[in-house]
């Protein structure tokens, strides 16, 4: 017992210095299998010890898939927003506010860069993490602790010799790689794409299933400490001083004692910002001394000691010579503008997005116009304006938006009310049935080991032509492909055979329905229990379902109205997928909550939030996400929200426990 005690002490020590090496130094020294290894032992032995759990350990960075809401948690100290300037105009003003508040003492001005990310402060108590706040409306925000721990780069455990208590703030990001990587998934799965990495890391921190947030690889710079007994009289100190505790502090800082030295960073920096590994948007100028910040102090809404000079938006200029146009799973056209190869925010650029023909017609585009392309964060750059002072003679054609699939040669249409073109030739234009494939095989839909070159490889020779043919896949034929083998066809058709078991809502999400996501494919199942009462479904049937409005019902009706579509589904029913809710599923169906709006807040002892949400829609509930006057019941956890509880006292919601609830479903 003795041993294990020790031995989970000093992995977690062990663990906690290599996370350090790794994350924040960029010099690890062990494997990450060795990393690997002492992670799962102290897993192993934390499991055997659950009297030991902390939420300090690095066990924990994991997260939970427990959905919660986030409390609102007051700041001590109010986080306000930076003055911005765009000249340097501006920034000498600033300088000689600074000279004139301190009446003519010297001082220092401390330069950083600006992380375009979203604000944090991370409290420490003892030399651990107790707390993570969003910036929220300055005076308070969102309690975000679990999803932070998650974050590598901060240190759930400091070293070295901190202050009992304090706060640090500064900024979570999202880098380049891994926000292109996310949104080449989401482009894939025709999802809408994050417009920059800020978003991206906005929207991960609050998500509500902290592991799903560790998949993520968000990133974190800290950037300012404030306390009662901080160890310096100095901003620059304080975070050379935090460096040393664990936290990861950019190098990218300067003390400055001129305008023209503060100058000379802003110009370095405006072009080695450009091969950074995260988005910058400018550099942050901060009086260095603590008590000349102080001596300064604030406006209502910014500190006078500090201000943010803005990068303008990096744009180039270069040849458009040629536009192409993509097909995706759904048939959307999406234009894209070839050019002369370009560098803009530390890659070269060849193709820029156009989005639609209303976007074509706007910029009044010739084939040979020198285009302005900006990279704001988008996967694919876009062109925001044409030189019309270098369109000389030699000019080439108008662009016009294309009336033929560039692939089936079908006649575009445009729908009432969407900017996009489409192809309606879903059932034999090749990118669409490939772009089906694709995500019928996703994992969150049928979860079939195959990727986009295998199915290309498939397609091409013709073995599979729908989703149906994948369950036609011979092992003997596929362990031939080249570059296959036996053990590749056999992890496809094993893949295949265990598809038959995903549940109807999963297997109505993989058809590919247009507008039919998986949320609303739930519900359509839940509703309507089998494939055939969806096929015999009207509009207005389908309409009654929540959530589902006259697009999504349309969409569905005309799905089943087509004849390929009708025998894809019978072919996929006589090899055993799954096309009626489970018979324990059904079994288990009530109408005790029928018709009733319930609302779910706060942490629970013997269910997650999923959990209850499954029970209210098994006992004909409706799961509702925000409180209103229509809102019967809120099942109130531990940890509630105090806006929320405010606004259910408002409106007389009646609160239940977690008791209460499950006493209402026996």
């Amino acid at each position: 017992m003795e041993k294990d005690l020790e031995r989970i002490e000093y992995l977690r020590n062990e663990l906690n210095k290599h996370n350090y090496n790794y994350y924040v130094l960029s010099t690890p020294t062990i494997s990450d299998f060795e990393f690997d290894q002492m992670m799962k032992e102290l897993q192993d032995l934390e499991m055997q010890h659950p009297e030991m759990f902390d939420p300090s350990s690095p066990t924990q960075r994991v997260g939970s898939d427990i959905s919660k809401n986030f409390q609102q948690v007051a700041h001590k100290y109010p986080m306000l927003s930076l003055g911005n300037t765009y000249s340097k105009e501006e920034v000498s003003d600033f300088y000689q506010r600074v000279s004139k508040g301190l009446e003519g003492e010297s001082f220092e001005i401390v330069c950083e860069l600006k992380y375009d990310g979203t604000s944090i402060s991370l409290t420490y108590e003892h030399g651990k993490l107790v707390r993570a706040v969003t910036r929220g409306d300055g005076e308070k925000g969102d309690d975000v602790t679990d999803n932070v721990r998650t974050i590598r780069s901060i240190p759930l455990v400091l070293h070295g010799d901190y202050p009992d208590e304090f706060e640090i703030r500064g900024e979570i990001l999202m880098p380049w790689m891994v926000f292109e990587k996310l949104n080449e998934e989401r482009l894939q799965n025709e999802e809408p794409l994050f417009a920059n990495p800020r978003n991206a890391a906005s929207g991960t921190l609050k998500m509500q299933n902290s592991k799903e947030v560790s998949k993520r690889k968000l990133d974190s710079y800290l950037y300012y400490l404030l306390g009662d007994t901080i160890p310096e009289d100095t901003h620059y100190d304080n975070l050379k001083a935090a460096q040393k505790w664990g936290f990861k502090i950019s190098d990218a800082m300067k003390v400055c004692h001129s305008v023209d030295e503060i100058f000379d960073f802003i110009q370095y920096w405006d072009v080695e910002r450009k091969n950074l590994p995260v988005a910058t948007d400018g550099i942050v100028l901060k009086v260095n001394s603590i008590a000349q910040q102080e001596q300064l102090g604030y406006t209502a809404k910014s500190p006078r000691w500090a201000i943010a000079y803005k990068f303008q938006a990096e744009r180039a200029c270069t040849r458009l010579n040629s536009i192409s146009y993509q097909v995706g799973r759904t048939g959307a056209i999406t234009p894209v503008a070839n050019l002369d190869p370009v560098q803009l925010s530390g890659t070269v650029v060849k193709r820029a997005s156009l989005h639609n023909a209303d976007i074509i017609r706007s910029l009044d585009l010739y084939i040979g116009d020198m285009v302005y392309v900006e990279k704001g964060g988008e996967i694919i750059p876009k062109i925001v304006g044409v030189d019309y002072n270098q369109r000389g003679i030699d000019i080439g054609e108008k662009v016009q938006f294309i009336t033929k699939c560039p692939e089936c040669g079908t006649p575009l249409i445009r729908l009432e009310g969407e900017a996009a073109h489409y192809c309606p030739n879903d059932a034999h234009c090749p990118p669409q049935i490939k772009g089906r494939i694709e995500h019928f095989v996703g994992r969150k839909a049928m979860d079939i080991n195959l990727g986009e070159e295998n199915i290309n490889l498939l397609y091409n020779k013709g073995m599979i032509k729908n989703i149906a043919d994948l369950y036609d896949l011979d092992m003997r034929e596929l362990s031939g492909l080249d570059r296959w083998g036996e053990t590749s066809a056999k992890n496809v058709i094993e893949s295949l055979e265990k598809s038959k078991q995903v549940p109807f809502e999963r297997v109505l999400f993989a058809l590919g329905i247009r507008y039919v996501g998986a949320t609303t494919a739930k519900k359509i199942a839940n509703a309507m229990k089998s494939i055939e009462t969806i096929e015999r479904a009207t509009v207005p049937d389908l309409q009654v379902i929540d959530e589902v409005g006259e697009r999504i019902a349309q969409s569905v009706y005309d799905y089943f109205r087509s004849e390929d579509n009708r025998a894809i589904v019978d072919r996929l029913k006589q090899v055993g997928l799954q096309f009626e809710l489970d018979e324990d599923v059904l079994k288990n169906r009530t109408d005790k909550l029928a018709g009733l709006s319930i609302i779910i807040s706060g942490t629970f002892q013997r269910h997650s939030r999923d959990e209850l949400k499954l029970l209210i829609e098994q006992n004909g509930g409706k799961n509702v996400s925000s409180i209103s006057s229509k809102t019967d019941y809120l099942i109130a956890g531990e940890n509630m929200g105090p806006a929320k509880l405010e606004k259910a006292k408002s409106l007389n919601v009646k609160m239940i426990s977690e008791e209460d609830f499950e006493n209402m479903i026996k």
